[in-house]
């Protein structure tokens, strides 16, 4: 059996190939709390190792960033997602599926991704309850500190 067909008949294994994540590679959480998607959270945990918290002094490859309606201003959350995140990271999003609690509109994170000098490349069923969007730095957007 190919690691592909492997994977494929492992769904929690295909999720973190949905998501891009390699061993390796560094991945900061933001936002949890208890109604995160555990098996999402295993997935790319197994794939990583652990998830690192926001307060890292490290370069980050993927920032996982799970947010709520009524959990603040969105925009600020992903200005601060971009700090120790590399040129060439992504952002995931992770916002509650429409009809669920806390969910955010998509013109939301739209207009937020953008004013934070960020584009949505994708979308993604994240799990039973989730959604995620895959966001992008545009060229140029990043200031150097």
């Amino acid at each position: 059996m190919s690691a592909t067909a492997g994977q494929a008949a492992d769904g929690v294994r295909s999720l973190a190939d949905r998501f891009g994540i390699e061993p390796g590679m560094v991945v900061m959480e933001m936002g949890y709390d208890d109604d995160v998607d555990t098996d999402l959270r295993d997935a790319l945990t197994d794939r990583c190792g652990e998830l690192v918290d926001e307060d890292t002094d490290e370069v980050v490859d993927a920032v996982l960033v799970w947010h709520r309606d009524g959990d603040g201003d969105l925009f600020e959350l992903l200005v601060d997602a971009l700090g120790p995140l590399a040129d060439n990271g992504v952002v995931w999003l992770l916002t509650p599926k429409a009809g669920r609690d806390g969910h955010v509109e998509p013109s939301e994170v739209a207009e937020s991704a953008q004013t934070a000098g960020l584009q949505q490349t994708s979308t993604i069923n994240a799990g039973r309850d989730w959604s995620g969007a895959r966001l992008v730095l545009r060229r140029g957007s990043k200031s150097k500190k």
